[in-house]
């Protein structure tokens, strides 16, 4: 069986040689790798948002890529990290408003990107079903050529 894929007809697939189909989906698992991180990355920032609270351990930024934990004492007056290295001190009223349009934010996008890895992974699925029934073929005319 062949799956519809979306931008893709079935012949256009079956038309494929083995190395353009290997091609195809090493394009994919890019994409999904990519959709995947981009609905991830979101998640943990929308989590940290809703679980920011007195006496919480947070991770603190040093670096893009270095974190250290650190509690939070003074739940009036935080910093609040509007992006790119920028902070900005805050009322806890005035961060909770921000705190919730940054969480609706953040769940959108992760509801935009949803679609778009889910229609890939159908992609790859199809294409490694089309590339199993090449290698079936190839195995099978190689046989009937050995005897």
């Amino acid at each position: 069986m062949v799956l519809k894929i979306p931008n893709f007809t079935n012949s256009t697939i079956t038309e494929m040689n083995l190395p353009q189909l290997e091609m195809l989906k090493n394009q994919l698992d890019q994409e999904v790798e990519f959709l995947s991180m981009s609905t991830a990355q979101p998640k943990v920032v929308q989590t940290n948002y809703v679980e920011s609270n007195e006496g919480r351990e947070l991770p603190i930024p040093l670096t893009s890529s270095m974190f250290v934990p650190e509690k939070m004492h003074d739940v009036e007056n935080v910093l609040i990290d509007v992006g790119t290295v920028y902070h900005v001190e805050k009322i806890a009223e005035d961060a909770k408003d921000f705190f919730k349009r940054k969480t609706d934010f953040l769940t959108t996008q992760m509801e935009k990107t949803q679609p778009a890895l889910q229609e890939k992974h159908v992609m790859k699925q199809a294409v490694m079903e089309m590339m199993s029934q090449k290698i079936q073929q190839i195995t099978a005319l190689g046989a009937a050529q050995a005897t």
